[in-house]
């Protein structure tokens, strides 16, 4: 039984080596907007596959279940809240309980993302639980953090990948938000040794570049792909630029 255990494990982990040097593409709607619709996310992940990414991620478990239906990438895996509560850089609110592991396991995610900040998690979880339990059921831990430190303790609680995807999105950092946080991301790379990946604010072609320059293993792009009313907004707003 462990021997088996052991090999799905492997299994799993050999699925770090096809993100690697690669785009990973978001592919998630809010309850609230249109594209939240399955028939439109189902188009969405089409339309995305299309340009040939390294994997996914989506949040539900409902859009894992389409993922998967739809290609064999890896999938990464979320659980968020219908509606993000306007205190969102106070709580852990993404993947937050073994509940939320569970189901997303069973679903069928490859890689489980986690909020992995020090912060309370609803119902008495803890972060050395959550990561336990996705090894439980043979999925890779991808820790979604905010601040360097936090990546350490991830990873000393067995986080199989760091992700850049909390910086300047809770109180514990004081990034600024207006590109992605590459600091983080290079402090991460020459300290730990585990796949980390940039994750937030990802816009250009330049930043894709300079990421995998600066050593992430992947790069996750959500917003400036998969998020029309964003992209639409910020091309709006050109004026606000030149002025």
């Amino acid at each position: 039984m462990l021997k088996y255990a052991i090999v799905l494990y492997n299994q799993a982990m050999n699925k770090l080596d096809l993100i690697k040097n690669k785009v990973i593409v978001s592919c998630q709607a809010m309850p609230n907007e249109p594209l939240y619709k399955e028939e439109c996310m189902k188009a969405m992940i089409q339309s995305v596959l299309k340009g040939m990414p390294a994997g996914l991620r989506v949040a539900g478990t409902r859009d894992v279940k389409l993922a998967k239906s739809l290609t064999t990438l890896p999938v990464i895996g979320i659980t968020k809240p219908d509606v993000i509560p306007p205190n969102f850089k106070e709580i852990v609110y993404i993947t937050p309980t073994i509940a939320d592991v569970t189901a997303l396991a069973q679903a069928g995610a490859d890689i489980i993302a986690f909020d992995a900040t020090t912060r309370p998690r609803p119902g008495g979880d803890t972060l050395k639980n959550i990561i336990k339990f996705i090894k439980i059921n043979k999925k890779i831990a991808m820790a979604d953090i905010s601040t360097f430190e936090e990546g350490l303790n991830a990873r000393a609680l067995g986080a199989d990948i760091l992700s850049t995807t909390l910086s300047g999105y809770t109180t514990q950092s004081n990034f600024d938000g207006k590109e992605p946080d590459f600091d983080l991301l290079k402090k991460l790379v020459n300290t730990v040794h585990c796949p980390v990946i940039l994750e937030g604010r990802i816009w250009t072609l330049e930043h894709v570049k300079k990421a995998f320059d600066l050593g992430a293993h992947s790069v996750v792009i959500g917003s400036a792909i998969t998020r029309p009313q964003l992209i639409t907004k910020m091309f709006v707003s050109w004026n606000k630029i030149v002025d």
